[in-house]
């Protein structure tokens, strides 16, 4: 069953071309699978899965305080996994077919104020290579909305600053082309120019964006830095690397872009998912009513 597993997440990987934390995802969900249908069900072939065993294990995940999203994506993952198996003819049946996913419940994204935007811009330090770094990796974005795992993975010819824009890979391995502001821009230059040499030392890399070692940023080390210039910038609401791009795309919104630019500009495969967007635009419009008028 292991080996099985295995095959499913090679599929993801070669066929499907998922992006890797998404088949982490996969294999977390798989794991803890597999683990209750052989530890709690004594099961020992896929082959003898049935519908009240996903229905048993999903229970045990509700029992364990696990949310409504993340129910749902456990059947996805088992789903998905069933027919593959299926389709390699590994199993004679289906057992998830009759399983419905729960309805999700749709959070709004933490978006911050312009305001605040531009005092975690003005936080890095202006006067050393690591500062202008910083400075130049928020810049780009708040610029052009892209994803912490695409900007950590740009490599300097990505980026074509007297045209205006970049280009990044997303996921399933999906090229997009985004056009790039000239603040931005500039940042990019300065930093290129004048602080990324420094941080390089001796070293040779491709990677546009490098940490103090000269090695390659990692997202692990972008949010930690986000943490320390969030603090720095007195932003009091909970801020993630994510932040920036619901920032970008809801003021793009809020000033009137069009929503399918907006979908282009972040690499969302389905309108629904940019649409997320326009409900936060809403709130907060009705925030402001509330706030401002009168009689409200």
């Amino acid at each position: 069953m292991e080996d099985q597993i295995k095959d499913f997440l090679h599929y993801l990987m070669v066929e499907r071309r998922l992006a890797d934390n998404t088949i982490i995802s996969y294999e977390r969900d798989l794991k803890e699978y597999h683990k209750y249908i052989t530890k709690v069900e004594n099961l020992r072939s896929f082959n003898d899965v049935s519908r009240a065993h996903i229905i048993h294990f999903l229970k045990h995940l509700r029992e364990n305080g696990k949310s409504t999203n993340t129910l749902a994506r456990n059947i996805a993952s088992i789903r998905s996994l069933h027919q593959f198996l299926l389709r390699e003819k590994v199993t004679s049946q289906d057992p998830s077919v009759h399983i419905e996913s729960p309805q999700l419940t749709k959070t709004l994204p933490k978006v911050l104020s312009i305001n605040e935007v531009e005092a975690l811009l003005e936080a890095p330090k202006s006067n050393s290579p690591l500062g202008i770094r910083d400075k130049a990796m928020l810049e780009l974005l708040y610029a052009t909305g892209i994803r912490v795992s695409e900007l950590i993975g740009l490599n300097l010819h990505d980026v074509h600053l007297t045209m205006g824009f970049l280009r990044c890979i997303g996921k399933g391995n999906k090229e997009r082309v985004i056009p790039l502001g000239s603040t931005a821009a500039e940042a990019i230059k300065v930093y290129i120019e004048n602080a990324r040499p420094n941080i390089l030392s001796q070293k040779k890399s491709e990677a546009l964006f490098l940490n103090h070692h000269g090695n390659p940023m990692t997202r692990q080390g972008f949010w930690k830095n986000l943490k320390k210039l969030a603090m720095i910038a007195n932003i009091q609401k909970e801020l993630t690397p994510h932040t920036l791009r619901h920032s970008f795309a809801t003021h793009l919104l809020e000033n009137g872009a069009d929503i399918r630019a907006v979908q282009e500009m972040l690499g969302h495969a389905d309108i629904s998912t940019t649409q997320i967007y326009t409900h936060v635009t809403k709130a907060r419009i009705k925030d402001v009513y509330k706030q401002f008028h009168p009689r409200a």
